[in-house]
């Protein structure tokens, strides 16, 4: 019977835990969230054509030294 009431007591003090660390979260602006992902898409497209050009030219040179 203790036992039931100390695992009882141990979900509680838990639960209250969690809800003090969620009270201390700081939620970004949606001005930053837009920002940021302006940043990631733009990057990430940057990257794609850097890592497209240097396909085509890998892929140019391979077919150029198979071809001599």
């Amino acid at each position: 019977m203790g036992s039931e009431k100390n695992i009882e007591t141990q979900k509680t003090s838990w639960f209250t835990g969690l809800k003090a660390e969620f009270r201390k979260i700081i939620w970004p602006t949606k001005e930053n969230v837009a920002k940021e992902t302006t940043a990631v898409v733009i990057t990430s497209i940057i990257l794609g054509l850097i890592i497209a050009i240097l396909d085509f030219i890998i892929q140019y040179g391979v077919n150029f030294l198979v071809g001599l």
